[in-house]
């Protein structure tokens, strides 16, 4: 999950692009750990919209890091903690959203299904494709270097979805 280990030297407001070259990890044994992206295609700078750009500014004006900022690896300044002052990681962020759904789900009576960090980018994904984004462009946000990866894993299209391409090919 490429938004763990993501540190205020990543966001470049100037460029308004997220860098993304490393993870962060933690392994109950060795602790935590920077691991670098795994293909060269998965390294790479995400546009940010003004939306996310002010987004970030946010987290970052009420960021809570702990009296010693921690370094792993050489990267610090990371810009999510936890409760306890710990740097978080893709567990915590699955707990998040496991946390959210159960709070919704004991609220309403129309219950939520599992939604993951993964399944939103499966969402993000099939959304952009959608919504047109030219597929070499989308290749590149998801840090792939097969387009077949990209189009057969993380799109999902559905009859209703056919239905408005055909009729949007019909107009023309």
């Amino acid at each position: 999950m490429q938004n763990c280990g993501l540190t205020i030297s990543d966001i470049d407001f100037k460029e308004h692009t997220i860098n993304i070259d490393h993870q962060l990890q933690k392994k109950s044994k060795i602790g935590y750990y920077i691991q670098e992206t795994k293909t060269t295609s998965g390294t790479r700078k995400i546009p940010m919209t003004a939306d996310v750009e002010e987004c970030f500014r946010k987290i970052i004006e009420k960021r809570n890091p702990p009296k010693a900022e921690p370094m792993v690896d050489g990267k610090s300044r990371f810009l999510y903690f936890d409760k306890n002052g710990s740097i978080c990681y893709s567990l915590h962020w699955e707990h998040y959203f496991q946390h959210i759904i159960q709070k919704y789900n004991n609220t309403y009576k129309a219950q939520m299904t599992v939604i993951t960090p993964h399944v939103c980018r499966h969402t993000y994904c099939s959304n952009m494709a959608k919504s047109g984004m030219n597929p070499k462009a989308l290749q590149y946000l998801m840090g792939y270097s097969d387009i077949s990866i990209t189009l057969n894993t993380y799109t999902h299209v559905n009859l209703e979805d056919a239905r408005e391409e055909v009729a949007r090919i019909q107009v023309v």
